[in-house]
């Protein structure tokens, strides 16, 4: 019962990263970069036109290799969440989503991360409606025995906006599609408590459908700590209790008025939501 760890893997020493090799090459088309690639995988930045107002839809497509993974937004004690930036104030960051991640367990290795193909959905603002181009650097972990941290600078042009962009609105569109839905009535963490030694988080959900199996249940805490092992659970139809063991905090670590997140996947569907202790 513990806080998931991902230090079973080891980073390269800071001598191996000059080894990190990225193969770039200019845009490939407008509203997409060229691939940026390395030892497990490739990325990419998509992005539509500006709408009159300067915003605009864009994702971070990152496709592993088989066998490799990279990590959700809380990857845990050693792992590299995907960051975003641009090289200029011309264009700005508002949001980034994640799509649903997968919890891997597979002898030593407990992570929360992503094994296929995968757009994290952002949403930008330029500052002018016409801006011609945008420049990103990209930062992520991918891992497979090793991990590799994977840096690359991304940049697109954007063509007239009277075209259509079919290809580049399907994978947004798709990756929209995999994000956690909103809670609801019908979806929701009812109550949270929080035992005295925060030894244990004791959760009381409200599930779409009546269903037998327990639903996953990750939960991320201050940075660098996700909890997914629950230690008691109990399904009566679409009613869900269950305890999660509370793993090793920071020193001194005070939880009234923090805000944690708890992601609840019940078959095909899935809520995050905050979980505010006062």
């Amino acid at each position: 019962m513990k806080t998931i760890s991902l230090a079973v893997r080891s980073f390269w020493p800071a001598s191996c990263l000059l080894l990190v090799i990225l193969q770039l090459s200019p845009p490939a088309r407008a509203e997409m970069s060229a691939w940026a690639d390395n030892e497990g995988g490739r990325m990419r930045l998509i992005a539509l036109s500006p709408d009159a107002s300067g915003k605009i839809r864009a994702g971070l497509q990152i496709e592993p290799k088989p066998g490799w993974i990279t990590y959700w937004r809380e990857p845990g004690n050693s792992g590299i969440p995907p960051q975003v930036s641009f090289s200029s104030d011309a264009v700005s960051l508002d949001k980034m989503s994640y799509p649903i991640p997968k919890h891997i367990v597979d002898g030593k290795v407990d992570e929360v991360a992503y094994d296929a193909s995968v757009t994290f959905p952002l949403q930008l603002t330029a500052k002018d409606a016409s801006i011609h181009e945008i420049k990103a650097n990209a930062f992520i972990g991918i891992c497979k025995e090793i991990c590799i941290p994977f840096q690359a600078e991304l940049s697109l042009t954007f063509e007239p906006s009277a075209q259509s962009r079919p290809t580049e609105e399907a994978i947004l569109k798709a990756a929209a599609a995999t994000l956690p839905e909103a809670a609801s009535s019908e979806f929701k963490v009812d109550h949270h408590t929080l035992s005295a030694d925060m030894k244990e988080l004791s959760l009381s959900i409200t599930l779409p459908e009546s269903g037998e199996s327990a639903p996953e249940v990750i939960v991320a805490g201050p940075s660098g700590h996700v909890f997914t092992k629950q230690m008691a659970t109990h399904r009566d139809g679409n009613r869900f209790t269950t305890k999660l063991a509370i793993g090793k905090l920071p020193k001194g670590y005070n939880v009234h008025g923090k805000t944690w997140s708890a992601l609840v996947i019940d078959g095909s569907r899935a809520i995050e939501t905050p979980l505010a202790f006062e």
